[in-house]
């Protein structure tokens, strides 16, 4: 994990976690359908940024990192990892 972007990242798990307590307490006070999907449509976009912003750093890390060490099973291994996290996403 990239120690820089560490911080921002959890802030914007944090603010997340936030909406999501928000859309509990929205479907406790049966507010309109329409309403909190859109809140739920809101959180899975700030989710998948999240998720963009690991995999850059895991790209620029980790990947890195086992390209730049020359250890043909290391950069096996990762890319393995990786085609194995695409591979879960499509399904």
């Amino acid at each position: 994990m990239d120690h820089a972007a560490k911080p921002k990242l959890l802030n914007r798990l944090n603010r997340i976690e936030g909406q999501v307590r928000g859309i509990a307490r929205m479907v406790e006070e049966d507010r309109y359908c329409i309403d909190v999907l859109t809140q739920l449509q809101a959180v899975r976009a700030a989710l998948s940024k999240v998720e963009t912003e690991i995999l850059k750093t895991h790209l620029d890390h980790c990947i890195e990192g086992a390209i730049v060490s020359g250890d043909a099973a290391e950069q096996r291994r990762k890319a393995g990892e990786l085609i194995e996290l695409l591979s879960r996403t499509a399904r």
